[in-house]
């Protein structure tokens, strides 16, 4: 012990420890400074930026999209409504695992391959943080609960109450008022994202497309503070959207469904229209198809058997159907005749059931072999007389016949405020000559003297015949919508036709007479009315040729190869308030197939409207 201490320095020691002492000190003191400085960066310099950032932990913004604007018909009946239902939705960014979350929620409740493909677009689509994105809507109570079940193991996942479209009429007015549907990636890529926000849907046919803007309304937005597992607390701040605008239409819903039943398991189109306004009574494509399909997204099953279905359910026929208007066209094209002075109102012919061309050998039939004998206009037109208007038409020629047919509303569009009409075909030298670079015969003048050869029209246009026949030259493009919000849509007058009053007499007296004169091709349809008198036109269009001596045999064929009926009227003949027009397809004989359908259309009409009927004063015209 003594030789061991007599070795040891004590002071060398104290000093070492002293050292390591100050050593510690001095380490501690740099940390703390560090801690201090840190702290000063943190809690001062850098304060507003991790104040947001823990402000965006906690409250997010997101948006509340507006209630959809209503449709009614004009009575006031619903024909678009709002209902509620329940939404599944995920928050991606609160999500930890998106492919088992979404195997839980499989497991839970059917997902379709559509649901997730569609979810899968919204997620590679651009939007907002934190923004919702729709997996499934319209889930039942029971689904509801089985979701609630598993909530505690969907972070992220969220129900809500949401209103979507329904359509209480079912197919009654699928191909008018339209229907939306769930927004697809071309549409996605072209809206404006702050327009849409929150949105799911987009009108995609109909009055639904055509005033998607005016119904949509304008999004809103609300803060709200959620947990660490993203459920909402509480709602801290709301920007309430605004409603879309309800529409009114000219429709009547009445008409519309009296209309779609009389024509049955037919296909066909009818079309009715107001001779005062060019207001849009009925506009009816027949089959039509069940609209609240595709609200939610349709099934490829039910999406697949409209597709395919052979009486074509989608295909609006009443704009998109163009069908040779055959002899619906005899009254415009002898205004036209009597206009040019082709003929005169005293000019007659015998006619013996054929047409020869000067110069050819080739005969135009009349449809009654045996022919009419001695015709003048108002026997042509009301036993419709094809060897008259041959005659008419190659004197008058066919640069007058389009031209004025042109003007009538032939071979261009209507103006409807529909998407998705079709021009038809008003031919003419020009159009023959660009469409198939050929010039124009005389032969194609005759054809198209009776509403045949290359001349199409869409049941719409015959409607729209049929008005500016009935306001004597006031043509007026046709309007489904009457009155948007508290914006009423105007009535245009698109073109005024100047003929003789004693020409506008002549053929209304013809057409009369189809429905209630002696040789009247209609008169069977025009004597069951009691206390009205109708002015018509009844037609048959060939569907396919039949070759020169080869007579038609309507037995021999299947029926999607047999001629079309067709039929325009307006009523009544003294004080004309309503014009209609109707296609049924393939049922051969416009006068004893279409022209009830017409009557059934005044009959109804009149039967709610009697003031109608007791009217005296004639229609106003344009100046």
């Amino acid at each position: 012990m003594l030789e061991e201490s007599l070795f040891r320095d004590e002071r060398r020691e104290r000093q070492i420890s002293s050292n390591r002492l100050h050593l510690l000190l001095l380490l501690i003191l740099v940390a703390m400074a560090g801690l201090a400085l840190r702290y000063h960066y943190l809690q001062i310099e850098q304060f507003e930026r991790f104040s947001t950032l823990s402000e965006d932990n906690r409250v997010h913004v997101r948006a509340v999209a507006p209630t959809r604007g209503l449709i009614f018909d004009r009575n006031g009946v619903v024909l678009a409504e709002n209902q509620p239902s329940y939404s599944l939705t995920l928050v991606p960014e609160h999500v930890q695992d998106m492919q088992q979350t979404l195997q839980l929620i499989g497991d839970a409740i059917e997902l379709s391959p559509a649901d997730l493909e569609r979810f899968e677009n919204q997620l590679q689509a651009p939007r907002r943080p934190f923004e919702p994105v729709l997996l499934r809507s319209k889930l039942n109570e029971e689904e509801v609960a089985r979701i609630a079940v598993q909530e505690f193991l969907l972070l992220g996942v969220d129900i809500k109450v949401d209103l979507i479209r329904h359509y209480p009429f079912d197919d009654y007015f699928s191909h008018v008022v339209g229907y939306v549907g769930r927004i697809n990636d071309r549409e996605q890529a072209q809206l404006d994202r702050e327009l849409y926000a929150g949105t799911h849907v987009i009108g995609k046919t109909g009055i639904e497309r055509n005033y998607q803007s005016d119904l949509l309304g304008s999004v809103g937005y609300e803060y709200v503070e959620t947990d660490a597992r993203g459920n909402v607390l509480r709602v801290l701040e709301r920007e309430h959207p605004q409603p879309g605008e309800n529409i009114w239409l000219n429709l009547d819903s009445r008409l519309q469904v009296a209309v779609q039943d009389a024509l049955g398991d037919e296909r066909g189109a009818v079309v009715a229209l107001d001779v005062q306004t060019g207001d849009v009574l009925a506009l009816v494509s027949n089959p039509g198809f069940d609209a609240n399909l595709f609200v939610s997204g349709i099934s490829t099953s039910d999406y697949n058997e409209l597709l395919h279905n052979i009486d074509k359910p989608l295909f609006n026929r009443a704009l998109q159907g163009q069908y040779p208007p055959g002899s619906t066209v005899k009254p415009l094209f002898g205004l036209i005749g009597l206009q040019e002075g082709a003929v005169t109102p005293s000019f007659s012919m015998h006619d013996p059931g054929i047409f020869y061309l000067e110069g050819q050998e080739r005969p135009f039939r009349d449809w009654k072999p045996e022919g009419h004998g001695e015709v003048d206009m108002l026997v042509a037109i009301a036993a419709s007389c094809d060897t008259y208007f041959y005659e008419l038409g190659y004197r008058t020629g066919i640069d007058a016949l389009s031209s004025y047919g042109y003007r009538f509303g032939l071979g261009h569009v209507t103006g409807i405020d529909l998407p998705g009409e079709e021009e038809g075909i008003m031919p003419s030298r020009i159009w023959k000559q660009g469409a198939r670079s050929e010039p124009w015969y005389p032969g194609d003048t005759i054809n198209a003297s009776i509403g045949q050869g290359f001349m199409l029209a869409t049941p719409l246009q015959l409607a729209q015949v049929a008005v500016t026949l009935a306001r004597r030259g006031d043509v007026i493009s046709p309007q489904v919508a009457n009155r948007v919000g508290d914006n009423p849509v105007p009535m245009p007058v698109v073109d005024h036709i100047q003929a003789n009053p004693e020409n506008w007499d002549l053929v209304t007296e013809g057409m009369r007479l189809v429905m209630h004169g002696e040789h009247g091709t209609a008169r069977a349809t025009g004597n069951l009315a009691n206390n009205y008198q109708m002015a018509g036109k009844s037609a048959t269009a060939q569907v396919i040729s039949v070759a020169q001596g080869v007579d038609y045999d309507d037995l021999e064929l299947e029926k999607h190869l047999r001629d079309h009926a067709l039929f325009i009227a307006f009523a009544p003949v003294d004080n004309p308030q309503i014009a209609v027009s109707v296609i049924v397809e393939n049922a051969e004989s416009g006068s004893s197939e279409a022209a009830p359908i017409a009557k059934l259309v005044f009959d109804s009409w009149f039967a709610h409207h009697p003031e109608a009927l007791q009217q005296q004063t004639q229609v106003t015209h344009a100046p």
